[in-house]
Parts: structure tokens; sequence; C-alpha cells
């Protein structure tokens, strides 16, 4: 059985960097589109990062500030998030997509069929 778990969240200050993690279980990572999305209060799940087999793929609002890793040791999924803005604020979802490369659709939540319990990040002004 798959599980994903996400760790690292919390309360910073705009301007500031947080790393979220996902630890995943009856999946190996390197072999697996991994992805992040973001649930902001009120709004849609939406398409923050993927990682897939020699592939990276990032939201228009996030290019520059933001970067997916992964630790293939511990099989562990990361999200480096730099430059926090106050509308970064969100429930992080980890997820996994059963195929290697993420494809075409990688930013389309339909693809990926586990989801972790999400992390809560928020960025104060």
């Amino acid at each position: 059985q798959v599980q994903l778990i996400e760790s690292g969240g919390g309360l910073v200050q705009a301007g500031g960097s947080l790393r979220v993690s996902c630890a995943t279980s009856g999946r190996t990572i390197t072999g697996f589109c991994m992805a992040w999305f973001g649930q902001a209060p009120g709004k849609e799940r939406e398409f923050v990062a993927a990682i897939g087999w020699g592939e990276t793929y990032y939201a228009d609002s996030v290019k520059g500030r933001f970067a997916i890793s992964r630790n293939i040791a511990k099989n562990l999924v990361h999200l480096q998030m730099s430059s926090l803005k106050p509308e970064d604020t969100a429930v992080y979802y980890c997820a996994t997509a059963p195929r290697a490369h993420c494809g075409s659709d990688y930013f389309i939540s339909r693809i990926y069929d586990y989801w972790g319990q999400g992390t809560q990040v928020t960025v104060s002004s």
C-alpha cells in the first residue's frame, strides 16, 4: 500500500523560506512522478511542482522561488520554498502518479492516484 506523509509546514514571515517534505512508502520515488499541490482557503487545489524521470515542472507563480527535489536514499520528496508571499499560504499536499514520466498533463490532479494528508504553510505579511 502506498502512503505519503507530509511534514515541515508552519508559520513564516513574508520573504522567508521553508522546506516541506514528503515521506513515501510502498512506491519508489525514482520510478514515479511525484508532485506538490496547494490548496488555499476557499479555493481549489492547484498544481505547484512535479518531478519525474529527468523532468521537473513548476507553476508560473512559483518559478524561480520554489524547488522540488528528491532524496533517493530516504525515499523523500522535498519542496524548498523561498521568497515566500502571503498568497503562498495553503495546505500543501504531496501526490504520486502511476507512471515514471509526469507527462503533458502533470498539472491535472486526477492523474495522481495517491495523496498525503497535507501540511499547512502560513505566510504572514
